[in-house]
């Protein structure tokens, strides 16, 4: 089945690897792309402890624009891993391909074609859902923001928010 997590409020990532966790407590196989993100936050840390856990850090960690040819390329890179672990794994998570779709990185039609191939579940997250993600999507999920300490000014903090 198809997930999407979506909406402008903290969790879509937590929600994704929080089904991880569940899918590897009961024996399953789990692959995660990193979409835009750079560097190892501390549930990659987590996750990578499990043997049947593969994560791809497939991003620059700079949210955009602008574009750039490096952030072209770990997007295709991500989604060609994404196309051969749908072959493999139980579930697959391509962690903020809703944002890289939304500035261009990667095509709405190209992950379509990838996410009805799949055997698997599969995850998507991130802001800017793509309303044909949406459509085919078994589970949607919208995270909307009500209140964020961030507004006060207060910086994100290691182990919680990252």
């Amino acid at each position: 089945m198809i997930h999407v997590y979506t909406g402008n409020g903290k969790g879509k990532t937590t929600a994704a690897f929080g089904l991880a966790l569940r899918a590897l407590g009961n024996g399953m196989r789990v692959f995660i792309v990193q979409f835009m993100k750079g560097g190892e936050s501390g549930e990659v840390k987590a996750i990578k402890r499990f043997e049947n856990a593969s994560v791809l850090i497939s991003g620059t960690g700079r949210f955009l624009p602008p574009i750039k040819e490096e952030d072209l390329e770990m997007a295709r890179e991500g989604l060609k891993a994404a196309r051969d672990a749908i072959k493999s794994y139980d579930m697959v998570i391509l962690d903020e391909i809703n944002v890289a779709v939304h500035f261009g990185l990667i095509e709405v039609d190209e992950l379509l074609d990838i996410i009805r191939r799949a055997e698997c579940e599969v995850i998507l997250t991130g802001r800017y859902a793509d309303r044909r993600l949406i459509e085919i999507a078994d589970y949607v999920t919208i995270f909307q923001e009500m209140k964020h300490p961030y507004a006060k000014g207060i910086e994100a903090r290691k182990g919680i928010e990252f």
